[in-house]
């Protein structure tokens, strides 16, 4: 007897069960967490392939950049690419040839229009890279809030059904308090691999601007030593 009752507590107290026991509010608030984790695990493995691809044609970039002979040939190569240190290259090439198209050359203001056009094609694309990385934050702030809230709700329940039974054992209040910490206990699954997963995207897509931020400078170097022969 004492093995089944412990079976049967088992099946009640399952997270199948605790959710169809719980009321539409607390199952509105599990459904809504769960659906966040998938949106989550969705972007962090999405962003995951993004980052890596990035980083890799951005090594390739370089490498071809710095075997290119002839850097008007190389921007005509590259001159549709989408990649991030590709549009930099471009936007430096852009502002090259609009500063020094004319017959009279502004050395010093060349070079502030240069490193002002590369430093707003780098800040452009940063910001097009983490794009939704709000989404990440967003989620790992708030989960658990919502957890919280699904868990004062049904410990609010619990209560009432004290007060309805008017009786206080843990058979009453059980079922209650178990739906509520569920609640809890999804709000922090979801949460925690979005805490995670920002920090570490955070940190790669630093690593990509001062990467691209160092290009930049190199490039900026190159155009200012032909400025000196102009």
């Amino acid at each position: 007897m004492e093995a089944a009752f412990v079976n049967t507590d088992a099946a009640t107290l399952s997270p199948i069960a605790l959710f169809l026991q719980a009321d539409f509010i607390v199952k509105g608030v599990m459904l809504g967490l769960l659906l966040a984790s998938i949106w989550t695990w969705a972007i962090i493995i999405g962003f995951r392939v993004k980052v890596g691809r990035t980083k890799k044609a951005i090594e390739t970039f370089e490498g071809d950049y710095r075997r290119a002979d002839d850097v008007d040939a190389f921007h005509r190569k590259h001159a549709e690419s989408e990649l991030p240190i590709a549009r930099v290259f471009s936007a430096g090439v852009a502002e090259w040839r609009r500063s020094t198209a004319g017959k009279t050359i502004d050395r010093e203001g060349t070079r502030e229009r240069l490193a002002t056009a590369m430093g707003a094609a780098v800040a452009a694309e940063i910001d097009r890279l983490g794009d939704r990385l709000n989404i990440l934050a967003t989620v790992g702030s708030v989960a658990p809030f919502v957890g919280l809230f699904g868990t004062v709700w049904g410990i609010m329940r619990s209560f009432t059904s004290i007060a309805a039974e008017q009786n206080s054992s843990l058979a009453v209040v059980a079922p209650g308090i178990a739906e509520a910490l569920f609640a809890t206990a999804i709000g922090l699954f979801a949460a925690i691999p979005a805490v995670i997963a920002y920090n570490r995207f955070a940190h790669a897509i630093d690593r990509i601007e001062a990467r691209l931020n160092r290009f930049a400078d190199g490039f900026h170097a190159t155009l200012s030593r032909q400025l000196e022969l102009a």
